[in-house]
């Protein structure tokens, strides 16, 4: 995609709530058309397909499970296929895990590497020969977390996962940056969405002490942040992790001064 040319056409994975719908209507707003994938709520990825149309972009929508390897990465064949080419793919799709190290099974590490590591590979896999075989560079978008950059006491799988992203997203920036395609990690930390226990409320009246603007994030802040990475105003960023967490992860040493209890060492 040349620095000039507008996006148009993207795929957002696991765009039914949260991140993901507010990326797909902060695209579509863009004039971007814009494939929506969900995995178990038919209903949110419907009504995020008419929220796309409601700023005239043309909106496709498909179940896509992550853990389904290597189907997932059909899934993102058959959509860039009916889109008729892709501009944009932003990996929105994941899952979290809050166990204790010691109790974590087998299962449950395979479960969150697959959906969070290895189908987001399969899926940036595909997106990324759509890419290079249409010559017109790209924008290859992941979501990771703030937990790509500092651990948290429960998320052992999750951030293992979230890590190993993080590090992907980089490799794919070395390797095809030539291709003119960027490669780029978006860190959410606190939003205000459905993985949070928070459904897509507003924000602005929940206080969280702990973080130095006071409040969780809003999704709409992080879809704005991706909308730019899509834009042809981005086309010399790539191979970094943004970090979009309201100042949290600077707390490190202000936050250990100010714990008394040993309290955040268990789930």
């Amino acid at each position: 995609m040349d620095v000039e040319e507008e996006p148009r056409r993207a795929i957002v994975t696991g765009a039914d709530s949260g991140i993901g719908r507010a990326t797909a209507v902060a695209l579509a707003a863009e004039g971007v058309d814009v494939a929506i994938t969900w995995h178990s709520d038919a209903a949110g990825a419907e009504d995020t397909a008419e929220e796309v149309r409601s700023h005239g972009a043309r909106a496709l929508v498909a179940r896509l499970d992550a853990q389904e390897i290597p189907a997932c990465g059909d899934v993102i064949d058959d959509l860039v296929a009916e889109l008729g080419g892709l501009d944009v793919f932003v990996n929105n799709a994941g899952t979290g895990l809050r166990t204790p190290f010691l109790d974590v099974g087998l299962d449950e590490w395979r479960r969150v590497l697959d959906v969070d590591l290895t189908g987001a590979f399969v899926c940036l896999q595909r997106a990324a020969r759509h890419m290079v075989a249409a010559g017109r560079g790209g924008r290859l978008i992941a979501v990771t977390s703030v937990h790509a950059h500092q651990p948290m006491v429960g998320s052992s799988a999750y951030d293992a996962a979230k890590h190993g992203l993080s590090g992907l997203m980089k490799n794919i920036a070395l390797e095809l940056g030539g291709r003119g395609i960027t490669a780029v990690s978006v860190a959410p930390g606190e939003i205000a969405t459905p993985m949070t226990g928070q459904t897509d409320q507003d924000p602005r009246w929940e206080e969280r002490p702990g973080i130095p603007l006071g409040r969780p994030g809003d999704a709409r802040e992080v879809a704005a942040l991706i909308a730019f990475l899509a834009s042809p105003g981005a086309a010399y960023i790539s191979g970094t992790s943004i970090v979009i967490d309201g100042g949290m992860l600077q707390m490190g040493p202000q936050a250990g001064a100010a714990i008394t209890q040993h309290g955040w060492r268990t789930v």
